[in-house]
């Protein structure tokens, strides 16, 4: 194995595809080389994320008003950020 080069097919700019990499894609099972480089995919992963569900609660210790990324069940207590911090 040896260093590639390939160009991204996004933005046109060329990265290097190391051996490092190469060994961890094999060890991954990947039998596709990337097709874009780390930019464009940082950037690809964060636009294909939909928004969070958030549900209003009212914290169990502080009794504050909150939101919180699941549905809350009604025999657990839920509590805000800082409390559960604590």
């Amino acid at each position: 194995m040896q260093d590639k080069n390939i160009t991204c097919k996004d933005c046109g700019a060329e990265f290097i595809f190391s051996v490092d990499d190469q060994e961890f894609f094999a060890s991954k099972g990947f039998t596709n080389e990337p097709q874009r480089c780390k930019n464009c995919r940082v950037a690809r992963k964060q636009n294909d994320r939909r928004p969070r569900e958030m549900h209003a609660i009212t914290c169990a210790s502080c009794g504050k008003a909150a939101e919180v990324p699941f549905k809350p069940s009604s025999d657990k207590p839920v509590y805000c950020s800082d409390c559960f911090k604590k």
